[in-house]
């Protein structure tokens, strides 16, 4: 299945914005990354983000510009995405319903060190890129 501007706009009106409630997140300090695939900044998508996260929107068209180039520095980018491909897929998913109780099932477990290590990695990540003032990044730092 594609994600289309329209797909993506759904996710975030009945997953994301519902769930960031219920987590009790302050929506005025929380800022919100994307890259720069089209059903990230279409029209509508772009609309809803910005309505979301007034002035704290990291993207291609945002208040902060996403870079094309730039590091994948988030947890999500260097780590949760390849983690959950890895165990999701494996369970060979049929149905997109059958794809999200697997996708929830495995964040659930995923193990709290691992999670410490990312965010290590994560704080190591930002310094280095400071220190090279957003120049390139050796590969060193994408040990895992």
């Amino acid at each position: 299945m594609t994600v289309t501007s329209e797909r993506y706009v759904e996710m975030l009106r009945n997953y994301l914005r519902p769930q960031l409630r219920i987590l009790l997140v302050n929506m005025e300090e929380m800022w919100f990354q994307q890259d720069g695939a089209t059903a990230h900044t279409a029209r509508a998508s772009m609309t809803l983000v910005r309505q979301m996260f007034p002035q704290h929107v990291v993207s291609r068209f945002g208040k902060v510009p996403w870079s094309p180039r730039s590091p994948d520095l988030s947890g999500c980018d260097f780590f949760l995405w390849g983690y959950l491909k890895s165990k999701v897929y494996v369970r060979k998913p049929r149905t997109i319903d059958d794809l999200k109780v697997s996708i929830r099932e495995e964040i659930a477990t995923v193990p709290q060190e691992a999670l410490v290590n990312v965010m290590q990695n994560f704080e190591e990540r930002l310094r280095t890129c400071v220190r090279q003032q957003g120049r390139h990044l050796s590969d060193t730092i994408f040990r895992s």
